[in-house]
């Protein structure tokens, strides 16, 4: 693994005491993508009496950022982003937006409002552990096929595309830990008579180990 994170957009909302908190997440790879979120969120409720936000970006969690947007300092976006370093997650935008109910809340009542929009945000999210894939090539003669295709769904390897010319070409999206063993596996199914390439890396969700696969 090389990071927590959300899969998806994730949106919930409680009341409390009459205020509306809407609480909002969202994946992001850049600061860019974060400010234009939280302006389009900023948008969309330009009626709300706050949007509170905070940000952590980069795999060793360098870039942290959060506002309060006029709530009272320290009871709206430092406990928002304290529930995202708690859940030790980054590349993650949070906002939480408030309608004002008419009854005050105290700077304990914020503080746990916003903290509890923040979780309810990223649960709707769904955290995700984002670790290294390798999109490989292999080529064999047909004659292996049907074994190797009974060792790909038995193991659960994600089969992308098979190419049928003179010879098949499988393209497999494996973590990065698995493809020394798979590679080994073929090579003794085939008697060494296979080649492979390394097509493409990438950063995908897991969770608890398990690809989820969202790319049609």
């Amino acid at each position: 693994m090389l990071y927590r994170s959300i899969l998806k957009n994730g949106q919930d909302q409680f009341e409390e005491k009459k205020s509306i908190f809407i609480g909002y997440s969202f994946p992001v790879e850049n600061e860019d993508q974060a400010l234009d979120l939280i302006a389009k969120i900023k948008e969309k409720h330009k009626d709300a009496t706050h949007n509170c936000w905070a940000y952590v970006l980069g795999p060793k969690k360098m870039i942290q950022r959060f506002d309060d947007d006029g709530e009272p300092s320290g009871t709206a976006g430092l406990p928002i982003l304290e529930v995202i370093k708690r859940e030790d997650l980054t590349n993650i935008v949070l906002v939480v937006t408030r309608y004002f109910g008419g009854t005050l809340l105290g700077s304990g009542g914020l503080i746990r409002a916003y903290s509890k929009g923040a979780k309810i945000a990223i649960d709707a999210g769904q955290i995700v552990d984002m670790a290294p894939y390798k999109l490989m090539a292999y080529n064999y003669d047909y004659v292996h096929h049907g074994k190797i295709m009974n060792l790909i769904e038995t193991q659960g390897y994600k089969l992308i595309e098979a190419i049928y010319t003179d010879k098949v070409e499988i393209h497999l999206l494996l973590a990065k830990k698995r493809v020394d063993n798979l590679s080994k596996s073929l090579l003794n199914i085939t008697s060494g008579q296979l080649t492979s390439r390394l097509l493409e890396e990438r950063i995908e969700a897991e969770i608890n180990g398990d690809l989820i696969w969202t790319k049609q």
